[in-house]
């Protein structure tokens, strides 16, 4: 086993490149095309969500199959390699198959214990098997990882240590209550009717929504998906389908937005956003998208240099004109620390405050007093100290849009976040919010299954890689067999069928006696780790013919693929 997997997640890349890196469906196909076109590789898959794109591959060789998948990748994500490369993770045969069988009991999600990335799992392989790029080993592999993701949540209660990511952004727009209390008469809009849209809306549904409105560019998708939710035992929620078309007018409607799209362009701009508040309530202040721009930049902008005159440390009042260059009215009662921080302020230099600690009578008060006359003829008067106006921030209103975008590359516009009376929670904002999460004592239960999971599976492919030159060496020796009896038919043509019957079965059992225990060890020690190399030993020393095995072992995978390639289970 050679299995490679390079790639990137919430846990290696900021957002902003997930984003621009991520694929669709037609491009994932071409990369796994392309991706078993190359030189290193013989099989490939994709694990593309809204928060991971993995290349899973069996390679013969490790440095060229890193260097192929990584330009691959960057190829196909229009992400410049080196700009992609330090984002990216690569995990090699053992720690590759650790890494997905953690991915799929959820512990590398960004809800520790959410249960979708079965299905996105599920939806990897059977792409891989419809583009004929998944062989025996990673068939074996996301075979395996479905069934120990399903072992995790049924032996343990992973599911308490996260939520599904759908659940956990609805908890983050609900801001504390309850969801079942916050959504509860809500109406909905859901756009998109893809898995996690689907999720979304049946999400929905049972919180309590009074009605689930579903936007899609494929109106029979749409309709199905309402047909589900509207057919479901569990809720009595009304559901409708509408075009995309239909989508500005609904967000005037809609108390709760859930965008998950393929789209590659924003699906909700700020203008239609501001434009769904405004017509939703009616009276609502014009949104000047222009200021919240500059909000924005105002933010992002590096601190303003202070003023010639701030940071002064004493809050003098306005000079008069005609203010006595001495000053001994502005300084009159004010002690000699005080006038010593001010005159160094006001000149620009420091004035030797151990002058001031030699004493605080009339000499010592005379001599800053001294200081500061000096710096006021230098500049012409004593700065005072201004204080910035008060500001009224007015507040801002209570949410009556709630915007959830799970979409990966967005599909609602950041900006909208700034809009007064919207409330936007998208994936950049929900890693934040849960990269501080408690995770469940159950987490360590899961992580020891995974563990016996990657041993006994790693075991079953090594032993799996030596049954053909097994095979191979039992076959050879059954032509032996048959070789030495019909030598045996030439020097004695007179011999009976019952003798010859019992010279056959008795020279097969030496042979099946002398093979017993070497192929039962070998298997056993190629079961082991290191124990790859039993089969080469072997093949050496019977001088087995590698296309005899070769065939063996093309016969066994042509027979096992038949089997998986009717669906994943």
């Amino acid at each position: 086993m050679s299995l490679l997997v390079v790639g990137l997640s919430h846990r290696s890349a900021p957002v902003s490149v997930l984003e621009r890196a991520s694929l669709s469906v037609e491009a994932q196909t071409k990369l796994l095309q392309d991706t078993v076109a190359a030189e290193p590789a013989s099989e490939g898959a994709v694990l593309a969500t809204c928060n991971r794109i993995e290349l899973y591959a069996d390679v013969d060789k490790f440095h060229a199959g890193v260097a192929e998948l990584s330009t691959l990748l960057a190829q196909h994500s229009g992400v410049g390699l080196e700009e992609l490369t330090p984002y990216l993770y690569v995990h090699y045969e053992d720690r590759a198959v650790h890494h997905l069988f953690s991915v799929a009991c959820g512990l590398d999600s960004m809800v520790v214990g959410e249960g979708q990335i079965l299905g996105q799992i599920k939806d990897s392989l059977a792409r891989a098997q419809e583009t004929h790029t998944a062989g025996r080993l990673l068939n074996d592999l996301f075979q395996q990882a479905l069934r120990v993701g399903k072992r995790a949540h049924s032996e343990t209660g992973i599911d308490r240590a996260g939520q599904s990511l759908v659940t956990f952004g609805l908890e983050q727009l609900a801001l504390g209550t309850p969801v079942e209390t916050w959504a509860r008469g809500k109406k909905a809009l859901v756009i998109g009717a893809g898995s996690m849209s689907s999720l979304s809306a049946a999400t929905l549904a049972r919180a309590g929504v009074a009605e689930v409105v579903v936007a899609n560019r494929t109106p029979d998708r749409a309709e199905r998906l309402v047909r589900i939710l509207t057919e479901g035992d569990d809720t009595d929620v009304t559901a409708r389908a509408v075009p995309m078309t239909s989508v500005p007018f609904e967000l005037t409607r809609a108390d709760v937005v859930v965008s998950c799209t393929g789209a590659t362009g924003l699906v909700l701009t700020a203008d239609m956003v501001a434009a769904g508040v405004e017509g939703r309530v009616g009276t609502a202040p014009v949104v000047d998208l222009d200021a919240v721009a500059e909000e924005d930049a105002r933010e992002s902008a590096p601190p303003a240099q202070p003023s010639a005159e701030d940071g002064c440390p004493v809050d003098l009042p306005t000079v008069r004109p005609g203010f006595s260059v001495m000053g001994e009215a502005a300084v009159a009662g004010m002690d000699a620390a005080t006038l010593e921080q001010h005159g160094a302020w006001a000149a620009g230099s420091a004035v030797d405050r151990r002058d001031a600690a030699r004493g605080t009578g009339p000499e010592a008060d005379a001599e800053v007093i001294g200081a500061l006359a000096a710096a006021a003829s230098a500049i012409g008067r004593i700065p005072e100290r201004r204080r910035p106006e008060p500001v009224d921030v007015p507040q801002r209103p209570e949410p009556m849009l709630f915007l959830l975008d799970l979409a990966m590359p967005r599909d609602v516009d950041a900006a909208a976040h700034r809009l007064p009376g919207v409330r936007l929670v998208d994936i950049e904002s929900l890693a934040e919010a849960s990269a501080d999460a408690p995770m469940a004592a159950d987490v360590d239960q899961v992580r020891r299954i995974v563990s016996d999971e990657v041993a006994a599976f790693g075991a079953a492919q090594r032993a799996a890689h030596i049954t053909p030159t097994v095979v191979a060496l039992r076959t050879m020796a059954a032509d032996v067999v048959a070789g030495e009896m019909a030598r045996l038919e030439g020097r004695l043509p007179g011999l009976d069928d019952k003798h010859r019957a019992e010279i056959t079965q008795t020279v097969r059992r030496v042979v099946d006696k002398l093979l017993h225990a070497p192929t039962v060890r070998v298997k056993q020690l190629a079961a082991e780790p290191g124990g790859t190399g039993y089969a080469d030993a072997l093949r050496t020393l019977f001088d087995l013919d590698p296309e005899t095995v070769a065939s063996v072992s093309r016969a066994e995978e042509s027979t096992e693929m038949n089997a998986e390639n009717r669906g994943p289970g």
